[in-house]
């Protein structure tokens, strides 16, 4: 009985030694944090006043009086129920992003990363009828929001209370076993006790660590684009969506803290290398301009090289991609001077991928082409990679990024401020697509860039993308430094400010010139406003409808194409088979087989082409092909349509699918010889190299020009009705067959043209 009673007691010791230990951890958490004086608000979720107040102390003044300032600055549209408690976080949240990202490497700071993903998940439910979690624990006040190292404590639930509960009862058995193995050592004294907490004291940070990273909480995608281009560092209004489908793409769209932190940590590091990259070695070996910015490098790992070809001729060597051009200098270890490429002048410059190879061979889909004015061939820039081409694919999308900016700044003559906010956005947009890129390794499709110009070359009227911003950037002030503005609410036309080179100043990537921009000055997160969709977040939300049409078409056409030149022309004779069954019948009319259905064909058209309803043939035809898709829209909507049925060929060997190409190619080439020998006759013709044969083209061409001047046309197309469904009838079929051998005959007997092939000078360096 006494030792059933001691292994309870033993139990029982154990569990409240690692109850002793939490309160502990939480009693020092409570004397690092001090309680907020702050009340929670009554309109307020749990988890919404743990983030007002969290911002509260970032902006120096308390709930209330950020509650006093959101009623006199928003206007009354925007402080109505429904939306109040949303509108007031997003008021609480753009002025504490905006303090908050003056700190240096805020990008790394845990508060700051839990902070903003907190505003997400409060912005999805504001109010005090949330229906999240966090209910469960309603009753924790506002001085327990925050745990060690800035990690949010409102994400804790009766779940992990119960998660809690069984490692705690774990932990009490694994103690006893323990105990026992070591009741036979000499010095169980010592280790026992040594074990004992050592043991303990980690498995309270597993449960803290479990506690904190197996988290519940996720956002949604609607949350993400209110608060994540608040920091454009983090994200662009107009890709916002996008980049949120990439962080979610294995998490059934909902965005959960761990991926939201991997972003921020490879965030962090691209901006730190682009601020490391612009030393004076590199200023000196580029000869960079002053405003000029290193973006990316590539080439200097010798397993990675970047190989330049022209010509013939092939060289290893480093690339760096600046705000302004290309530069490729020569060499490995040791580099020559840079040969430059620019993009920002306009200069007619193409870039596009190539395909590449050893001595000019086209083998390898890895290259970038790059050609302009100023270069006298094209030039490939070569990513050599194992396993597909996303190396290069990578390349040629930050360089048409900035290629794109440029034409943008130049089509819309944009100076000052408002080409360095144009430019500033393309190169935040890289950085996020460099840190998704490193972090993530994923292939995005072309709907799905995260580049903003890139996207509206690609997405379906991205155009109106294009608009949208120019009209928001011409409101920037192009040469003054901006000075503090206090944003009026009520007015039509909200002010927009440098943002994104704002950004890159206080990231230390761009020092800005005198009088450019005030850094200190007061600028609204993101240009983003409280309650209002940004102009450019409604186009893109418009577009998306269209993205997804497209997107879901493309995949109709993926999955209806087959392979197999005999399958494919087996599928084309199927889906024309109306045209060729009416083409067929009229052949049999004006064949004459029957000639009671010729007649009664020739005579009921004729009559329709004297009486001048001939013009109304072609609307007929168009009014009733849309009333049977309307028919079918209307009375067929339940019913899906008939996949159409394809007799499948009989299946070939690779030899044989080639010999079927060959004599495919072989066809192709004989209709191009036959038209081209009848080109070269009728250029014969036209400059009277066979005299006999021009007077009697002469003469026709002649008569027909007066017949159309002076017969009315409706007879001229009766005639020529005529004579193409009666030539074949049985009275006219001698004289028909006749005809048409005597101008056989005459065509055979005019020359062609002479044609000389002259070889081109071939220059290219060997």
């Amino acid at each position: 009985m006494d030792k059933e009673n001691a292994e309870p007691a033993a139990k029982n010791d154990s569990l409240w030694n690692l109850k002793s230990i939490f309160s502990k951890k939480t009693s020092a958490a409570a004397a690092e944090n001090p309680p907020n004086d702050n009340p929670p608000l009554p309109f307020l979720a749990a988890h919404t006043n743990s983030v007002v107040s969290r911002c509260s102390k970032i902006l120096g003044i308390s709930a209330k009086e950020l509650q006093a300032l959101f009623d006199v600055e928003l206007p009354d549209n925007l402080r109505q129920p429904p939306s109040y408690a949303r509108n007031f976080l997003e008021f609480c949240s753009y002025k504490a992003l905006h303090l908050a990202t003056t700190k240096p490497n805020y990008l790394t700071d845990k508060e700051f990363c839990h902070l903003t993903f907190d505003m997400m998940v409060a912005w999805d439910d504001p109010g005090v009828d949330s229906n999240l979690i966090d209910k469960e624990t309603a009753s924790c006040s506002n001085q327990d929001v925050e745990g060690e190292d800035g990690w949010s404590l409102f994400y804790f639930n009766s779940t992990k209370m119960a998660f809690q509960v069984v490692i705690t009862q774990m932990s009490s058995v694994l103690v006893l076993t323990i105990k026992k193995l070591m009741l036979h050592m000499f010095w169980k004294f010592f280790i026992y006790e040594f074990v004992i907490s050592y043991y303990q004291h980690h498995l309270c940070q597993l449960c803290y660590c479990k506690h904190k990273v197996d988290d519940k909480k996720t956002v949604g995608p609607e949350a993400f684009a209110r608060i994540a281009p608040a920091c454009p560092i983090i994200a662009d209004v107009t890709t916002v969506h996008n980049l949120f489908d990439v962080l979610t793409s294995s998490s059934g769209s909902r965005l959960h803290f761990l991926k939201y932190d991997k972003y921020l940590r490879s965030l962090d590091k691209v901006a730190k290398s682009a601020q490391n990259a612009l030393g004076p070695q590199a200023i000196a070996a580029l000869s960079l301009a002053d405003d000029e910015i290193i973006i990316d490098v590539d080439g200097t790992v010798p397993t990675q090289p970047v190989l330049q070809h022209i010509g013939m001729s092939a060289w290893p060597g480093r690339l760096t991609l600046t705000n302004h051009a290309l530069y490729f200098e020569p060499g490995v270890g040791l580099y020559d001077k840079a040969v430059k490429y620019d993009l920002a002048t306009d200069m007619k410059q193409v870039v596009k991928p190539e395909l590449t190879g050893p001595l000019g061979a086209r083998l390898f889909d890895k290259a970038v082409m790059y050609k302009s004015t100023t270069t006298a061939e094209p030039v490939y820039l070569e990513f050599p990679e194992f396993k597909g081409c996303s190396r290069r694919d990578y390349w040629l999308d930050i360089c048409l990024e900035i290629l794109r900016a440029h034409r943008f700044n130049r089509k819309y003559s944009l100076k000052g401020n408002q080409q360095s906010e144009v430019l500033a956005r393309a190169i935040l947009g890289i950085f996020q697509f460099h840190a998704v890129r490193e972090a993530f390794r994923i292939a995005l499709s072309n709907y799905k860039a995260l580049l903003c110009f890139n996207l509206a070359e690609s997405l379906p009227g991205g155009d109106m993308i294009i608009e949208t911003l120019a009209s928001q950037i011409a409101l920037i002030t192009p040469s003054a430094g901006q000075q503090e503005v206090s944003v009026s609410p009520n007015a039509n036309r909200q002010p927009i400010f440098p943002v994104a080179f704002l950004t890159l100043i206080r990231l230390r990537i761009v020092s800005p010139k005198e009088g450019e921009v005030n850094v200190e000055a007061t600028y609204p997160a993101g240009n983003l406003h409280v309650g209002v969709a940004n102009p450019l977040e409604a186009v893109v939300k418009q577009l998306e409808q269209n993205t997804g049409k497209a997107e879901a078409a493309q995949a109709t056409v993926d999955q209806v194409k087959v392979e197999g030149i005999d399958t494919n022309v087996a599928v084309m004779k199927e889906l024309l088979f109306p045209v060729i069954e009416i083409y067929s019948r009229i052949e049999r009319l004006a064949s004459w087989n029957d000639p009671y259905k010729s007649l009664m064909f020739v005579v009921i058209f004729s009559y329709l082409i004297v009486r001048g309803w001939s013009k109304y043939l072609v609307p007929s035809i168009l009014v009733f092909i849309a009333l049977v898709m309307l028919w079918r829209k209307y009375f067929w909507r339940r019913r899906q349509l008939e996949a159409c049925k394809i007799v499948a060929p009989p299946s070939k060997n690779a030899v044989e699918q080639l010999l079927l190409l060959q004599e495919a190619i072989s066809q192709i080439e004989s209709l191009i010889q036959s038209g081209n020998v009848a080109l070269l006759k009728i250029r014969a013709l036209l400059f009277a190299v066979a005299p006999q044969a021009t007077d009697k083209l002469s003469v026709v061409l002649f008569a027909m020009a007066l017949g159309l001047v002076f017969v009315p046309v409706r007879y001229v197309i009766l005639m020529g009705f005529l004579e193409y469904f009666t030539r074949y009838m049985p009275l006219r079929r001698e004289d028909t067959e006749r005809g048409m051998r005597r101008l056989k005959e005459w065509w055979i007997r005019i020359p062609a043209a002479p044609v000389q092939i002259v070889k081109p000078d071939d220059k290219k360096r060997k």
